[in-house]
C-alpha cells in the first residue's frame, strides 16, 4: 500500500502524532461562519441526546468535521440546514467558528439529484467521498438505498458497504478520506476487537501493509485472544519497560517481555508478515555493520 502525502487532512496528525493540515475544497464546498447557519424550522427532529452529541463534539475537536453539512442560501445571506443539524450542533459545542458546508442554491429536485449522482460516478473519488455523497443523496433527495443503487448503477450490497463506512470509528474514516487505506483495509480492521483497531490502523499506515497482511494480523490477534493468558503477579520493573521502549524504536513496535518468577524470561518480537521480517533483518544488519 502506498501512502499518498498529498492532500492529507488534519486527522492524520491525530492518528500518527504528526502535523499536516490541508484544507480541501470543491466547487460547492465552502467554509461558512457557523453563526450564519440556522436549523431548518421544519426539521421534524427536535431532540438531540446530549451524551452522543458531546462525544461527537470531542471527535470534531480532534479531527475536524469529516462530513460537511448541506445548506440552502437564503435571500438575507444566511443559510438554512438541509441535512447535518446534529453535526452543526456538535461543531458549536466544539467551539468551531467555521464549518465546511455544501451550498445548495437551486430548488430543482431533479437537477440536484442528477448533480449528486454525477458526483458519485466520478473516477477520482475515494471511498469516504463516495459514502458521503451517497448519504447526501438519501438525505437530501429522500430516496431509498434500492433507488439509489439503480441511479448510480451499483449493486445494493455495494451501496450498503459504502454507507457502512460512515459508522466506522472516526480515525478510520479520516484514513479512508485521506487515501491512507482502502475499503479492503477498513473491512479487515473493522473485524478486529474494538480496543485493537486503532493500533492496527497505525501499523497499517506506518508500515504500508497490504490488505492481506492486515487480515493476517487480525487473524493472529483473534487466535491470541482465544488462548488463555498467563497472568503476571507484578508489573514489570522500570528497566524492562525502558528496554521495550528502546527496542521498539530500533526493531518493531510489537515487543513483549515475558518474566518468570525465577527471574528468567523471554523477549518476544512480533511481526505481521514477510515484510516485517525483511524490515527487521535490514535493521539488524545495519546495526551489526556499525
Amino acid at each position: 500500500m502506498k501512502i499518498n502525502n498529498i492532500g492529507l487532512g488534519r486527522g492524520l496528525g491525530a492518528i500518527l502524532d504528526t502535523e499536516n493540515v490541508v484544507t480541501q475544497t470543491s466547487d460547492n464546498l465552502k467554509e461558512l461562519e457557523i453563526n450564519s447557519i440556522m436549523p431548518n424550522p421544519k426539521q421534524p427532529r427536535t431532540n438531540f441526546e446530549e451524551e452522543p452529541l458531546a462525544e461527537l463534539a470531542e471527535s470534531i475537536k480532534t479531527y475536524g468535521l469529516i462530513q460537511p453539512v448541506t445548506v440552502r442560501k437564503e435571500l438575507n445571506g444566511n443559510y438554512i440546514i438541509i441535512s447535518g443539524e446534529r453535526r452543526w450542533r456538535a461543531s458549536q459545542m466544539a467551539g468551531l467558528t467555521k464549518i465546511p458546508a455544501y451550498i445548495r442554491e437551486a430548488d430543482d429536485q431533479n437537477l440536484h439529484e442528477m448533480a449528486l449522482v454525477e458526483n458519485i460516478q466520478r473516477q477520482d473519488l475515494n471511498a469516504m467521498e463516495i459514502a458521503i455523497s451517497m448519504q447526501r443523496l438519501i438525505d437530501e433527495c429522500n430516496i431509498t438505498q434500492d433507488t439509489m443503487a439503480s441511479r448510480v448503477g451499483k449493486k445494493r450490497s455495494t451501496v450498503a458497504n459504502y454507507l457502512r463506512l460512515l459508522s466506522l470509528p472516526i480515525e478510520m474514516q479520516v484514513a479512508l478520506k485521506d487515501n491512507l487505506i482502502t475499503m479492503g483495509h477498513a473491512k479487515a480492521i473493522a473485524s478486529a476487537p474494538d480496543d485493537k483497531r486503532l493500533g492496527i490502523l497505525k501499523k497499517c499506515i506506518k508500515k504500508e501493509l497490504s490488505v492481506r497482511a492486515v487480515e493476517d494480523l487480525v487473524r493472529k490477534l483473534a487466535q491470541k485472544h482465544e488462548e488463555p493468558e498467563q497472568e503476571q503477579d507484578n508489573e514489570l520493573p522500570e528497566n524492562y519497560t525502558r528496554l521495550v521502549e528502546q527496542l521498539s524504536k530500533i526493531l518493531t513496535e510489537d515487543i513483549v517481555i515475558k518474566s518468570e518468577k525465577d527471574g528468567k524470561g523471554k523477549i518476544i518480537i512480533g511481526f505481521a508478515g514477510d515484510d516485517d521480517i525483511n524490515m527487521l533483518l535490514e535493521k539488524i544488519e545495519k546495526l551489526t555493520e556499525k
